[in-house]
């Protein structure tokens, strides 16, 4: 969106396609890239946005091998379109929930609402400043480049894989990380038991989510990474990420599937439940609506 600037509205555009990409566990190699843009998209505002999308394809090692861009009539989004990234390795190499067992550890890097607080922060920087203050704005800022797993993922898998490691990942995209945790779970056909207090919040994610009215551990969080791994390599895999400054803990595991989707809190177990629909997106409209007219 050009509300966040052409830069980052780019970072974010390939990043978000990469961070699909490498919860596989495999380096992204390569990327099919399709621009239909508005007609009044402008030769330099593109330039920005290709420039930017170069930069971080040659940071990743993503080589761009084919496209299309072109300018159309009633197109009125920034960029419309679509795009491909792919992972390559070693048969043995990639990760799925499918190698998740009972007993393997959750850890959760950077904790919930990512994505919902770094875009209220790109979008209503002035009610942010105004409600927390200047030096508190200008790190809720700094939450929009955390939207990323790219560097996660591959910090982890390369503590090892499979029965060495990381047996499977998920970034915590729509639902946040309760919809993460239960779709991960879910997808190994295991149940899975969660230590809310564990789980790593970022500073201004409290405060952010309270001004706008969402709970966060629901609110969309590209960012946040979700892995499943064995028991064993859980603190090689947490020592990993902090050394690359990305905040880790583990939070729980996986059990077996009789005993569901648990989450503890205070000290008491409750049943961990999907949220279903992301509370961000309302919020995010009634923002626009109250602050935006």
């Amino acid at each position: 969106m050009p509300e966040y600037g052409w830069e980052r509205a780019a970072w974010f555009a390939i990043h978000i396609l990469a961070s699909d990409s490498v919860t596989s566990g495999l380096k992204p190699k390569l990327l099919s890239i399709d621009l239909n843009l508005p007609m009044e998209m402008t030769k330099q505002q593109l330039e920005v946005v290709w420039e930017v999308i170069h930069r971080e394809c040659e940071k990743m090692g993503i080589a761009v091998i084919t496209g299309h861009t072109a300018r159309y009539e009633n197109c009125h989004y920034p960029m419309v379109g679509g795009a491909t990234v792919t992972g390559i390795g070693g048969l043995d190499e990639y990760v799925t929930p499918r190698f998740c067992r009972a007993g393997d550890k959750i850890i959760i890097t950077k904790g919930p609402a990512i994505e919902a607080t770094g875009i209220f922060a790109a979008m209503f920087p002035k009610i942010i400043e105004k409600e927390f203050g200047a030096a508190f704005n200008k790190k809720a800022q700094g939450i929009f480049y955390k939207m990323s797993v790219v560097e996660d993922a591959l910090t982890a898998v390369g503590v090892g894989v499979r029965e060495n490691g990381v047996t499977a990942m998920h970034d915590a995209t729509e639902c946040g990380v309760w919809g993460g945790l239960y779709e991960l779970a879910q997808a190994a056909g295991l149940g899975v038991r969660i230590e809310k207090e564990k789980i790593i919040v970022e500073e201004c994610i409290p405060e952010v989510c309270r001004l706008f009215g969402i709970d966060p551990y629901a609110s969309i969080s590209e960012g946040t990474l979700i892995i499943a791994c064995k028991a064993p390599k859980a603190p090689a895999v947490v020592k990993a990420l902090e050394s690359k400054g990305i905040k880790a803990s583990v939070v729980g595991e996986l059990t077996a599937p009789g005993k569901g989707m648990v989450l503890v809190e205070k000290g008491k177990e409750k049943k961990l439940v999907h949220p279903i629909v992301d509370p961000f997106w309302r919020a995010f409209y009634d923002a626009l609506e109250k602050y935006k007219s």
